[in-house]
């Protein structure tokens, strides 16, 4: 008996016609990269021409098509080109991960350029709820946020930045916080006789925040910093 999560998955090309039979959470989750096999997401091992009917495409046209007849090279490109049908629910769920997805890179990345602190996430949330913004579930993150910043722009000024930011990090907890300059980009380190560690480190200005929290936690408050110009 097929199962109720059932659906057709669709690819066409050059006037052909390629279906898979699908679970659609398994379908869902697979385009999320959630998963790994595509022949896990399939309830039946076939490439059809027209799946209800159960005519089977040819092994040569679907050769033409995706240059192999490997069936889980084959069900990939359906999956991640063609047409896979969501539920509302999974529709629902898709939008909302990836409004986290812009918003948590917006906050990263961006500063707000009148008092150079780093835009808290809310604040972003925020204004994207009273710009009214509607996210793509079809379309990466990435490619959503130059739209996503030119409609909240006006109601919180936004500049993508990078810090750039000196610190003097006493001897004895030099090397413990090496790691976490590591981390955090490193781009230049001086031992000084002491013992002390002066470095530059390099990171999105969004992070700054988080950067001060571990490195003043790291030495006890006793680490000296710089916010070098760029």
């Amino acid at each position: 008996m097929a199962s109720s999560k059932m659906v057709i998955a669709k690819y066409e090309r050059g006037g052909l016609t390629f279906e898979i039979l699908v679970n659609s959470d398994l379908a869902f989750d697979y385009v999320n990269g959630k998963g790994t096999d595509p022949l896990k997401v399939v309830e039946a091992e076939e490439i059809f021409k027209d799946a209800r009917k159960g005519e089977r495409q040819s092994p040569e046209k679907i050769q033409k098509v995706f240059g192999t007849t490997d069936l889980g090279k084959v069900i990939d490109t359906i999956l991640k080109h063609g047409n896979v049908p969501i539920t509302t629910e999974q529709r629902n769920k898709f939008i909302e991960e990836k409004r986290k997805q812009i918003i948590a890179i917006i906050a990263k990345n961006s500063i707000d350029p009148r008092t150079k602190a780093p835009n808290p996430p809310l604040r972003i949330e925020n204004a994207m709820r009273e710009a009214k913004i509607s996210i793509d579930p079809f379309k990466s993150a990435n490619e959503q946020i130059d739209d996503v910043v030119k409609k909240i722009n006006a109601l919180i000024p936004i500049k993508f930045a990078v810090a750039k930011i000196e610190v003097t990090i006493p001897a004895d907890a030099a090397n413990g916080c090496y790691g976490i300059l590591k981390q955090y980009g490193l781009k230049s380190e001086k031992w000084l006789q002491d013992g002390s560690l002066n470095a530059v480190v390099e990171f999105p200005a969004g992070m700054q925040g988080e950067f001060f929290d571990r490195i003043n936690k790291a030495t006890q408050g006793r680490v000296e910093t710089k916010l070098i110009e760029n």
